[in-house]
């Protein structure tokens, strides 16, 4: 609605211009709005500092397009977590599908795990805060500390994002298991606690 009456001041504007310069430029702009492109003139006092907000403007611009192509999904790591529900009741034709469909139900609850992590909190817990509650948009907010919809909240996450990752983790492991080698980095020791900030990374497994 905003757009559609900034397109009509433009017209209006247009059809007062007394000079070819201001009828041009007004008619690039129109051409703009009504075609639907936009130009973001990106500033800062440095070159990093530009550099970053591009950086962040084209990560909303990305998210965006593929929340318009796909729809949107609460946040936080909360979609995926929801999604193990559906894993309980789903039942492999042999012991290696029960394995496989294990792993997955597991993995899908590290997004919201490692966020909680992050954030200096027991993983776990927050996770069994989050699934006591049955609404689907319900999670954890880390940045606020508080449990709610994230939806509401402004925490979410477009639906392609959530389905491509999970897609590509699932091709990369369908890759390692047929892979007869690997070659991988020894993990180092772990970085020290910050003060006030220590968790233990003990696992718990949680029923759906």
């Amino acid at each position: 609605e905003r757009i559609e009456a900034r397109i009509a001041e433009i017209k209006l504007e247009l059809a007062e211009a007394t000079s070819d310069f201001d009828r041009e430029k007004l008619q690039e702009r129109l051409a703009r709005l009504a075609g639907g492109v936009a130009v973001v003139r990106v500033g800062g006092a440095t070159e990093v500092e530009v550099r970053e907000k591009k950086d962040r403007i084209d990560d909303a611009m990305n998210a965006t397009r593929a929340a318009v192509a796909e729809g949107i999904l609460p946040g936080g790591g909360v979609a995926l977590l929801r999604a193990g529900r559906a894993l309980t009741k789903l039942k492999g034709s042999n012991e290696d599908q029960q394995v496989g469909i294990a792993i997955v139900r597991k993995a899908i609850t590290w997004p919201a795990r490692q966020i909680a992590i992050n954030a200096g909190l027991e993983g776990s817990v927050v996770l069994a805060g989050i699934l006591e509650n049955d609404d689907n948009a319900y999670g954890y907010d880390a940045q606020s500390g508080v449990y709610g919809d994230l939806v509401s909240k402004g925490i979410i996450d477009p639906a392609k994002v959530v389905r491509t990752a999970l897609q590509g983790a699932a091709s990369v492991a369908g890759l390692l298991i047929m892979t007869e080698a690997m070659v991988a980095e020894v993990p180092g020791p772990p970085p020290p606690e910050l003060p006030g900030h220590e968790h233990h990374h003990h696992d718990m497994d949680l029923d759906f």
